[in-house]
């Protein structure tokens, strides 16, 4: 992919040059004006924090509106497809954070990756393969797609939150609850969050969850 993302900013609310920074990646067939709204809960926990929030390279397929990280196979394996269509969106987002680390003068150990559904794919797959830790990962009813090389610990090892509401329609929560598993067994620090009752969103329970691992992160 050669595309540049670019999508709904927010300076920070103290006014001062930026020390942190937070990237929020949407779900399929959104974008990223959906996903910034998550900035206002999050700005008194990081007043210094810039949050970014950009609109995937493709327009969605099939909705006819917003935008998709990849393709979605409805009528094939889509785990497959998600698979693929990680690896494949990965280069366009590992470009735009290289960009931002470098433009703003932010440290990857200072930035907070989130995301939504696909976005939550894209910040595990990419999160977790980056040669640097980012100060956390933030991923609402995704699931872990992992990159070639994970298995034999080739990357560093952010925090990360998982948040999944039980009852969600669209990604199977169990996907979450792998991750978790998955990911504690390679040695991660994980905070995971089941919302009881919820479906594909998120709860002000998974949202307060998410509020407090950022705290935490900040504690470290």
């Amino acid at each position: 992919m050669s595309a540049k993302l670019s999508g709904p900013m927010l300076a920070p609310k103290s006014g001062a040059r930026p020390s942190h920074a937070v990237v929020l990646l949407h779900g399929y067939g959104s974008d990223g004006a959906d996903l910034i709204g998550l900035a206002p809960h999050w700005q008194d926990i990081l007043p210094d924090a810039l949050f970014v929030s950009p609109n995937a390279p493709e327009a969605c397929r099939l909705s006819g509106a917003g935008y998709q990280w990849f393709d979605i196979d409805y009528e094939g394996d889509r785990l497959a497809s998600r698979q693929l269509g990680v690896v494949q969106a990965r280069p366009v987002l590992v470009e735009f954070l290289n960009d931002l680390w470098r433009q703003t003068g932010v440290m990857p150990q200072r930035t907070i990756l989130a995301g939504f559904s696909q976005g939550a794919m894209m910040a595990l797959h990419v999160g977790l393969s980056l040669p640097e830790p980012l100060m956390g990962i933030i991923a609402f009813s995704g699931a872990f797609l992992p990159a070639e090389g994970f298995a034999e610990g080739q990357f560093a090892k952010p925090s990360v939150c998982l948040v999944h509401g039980d009852m969600d329609p669209v990604v199977d929560p169990e996907f979450s609850t792998d991750a978790d598993v998955a990911l504690r067994l390679a040695g991660y620090d994980v905070a995971y969050h089941v919302s009881a009752g919820v479906g594909h969103g998120i709860a002000p329970d998974g949202l307060a969850f998410a509020s407090a691992f950022i705290a935490d992160q900040l504690e470290k």
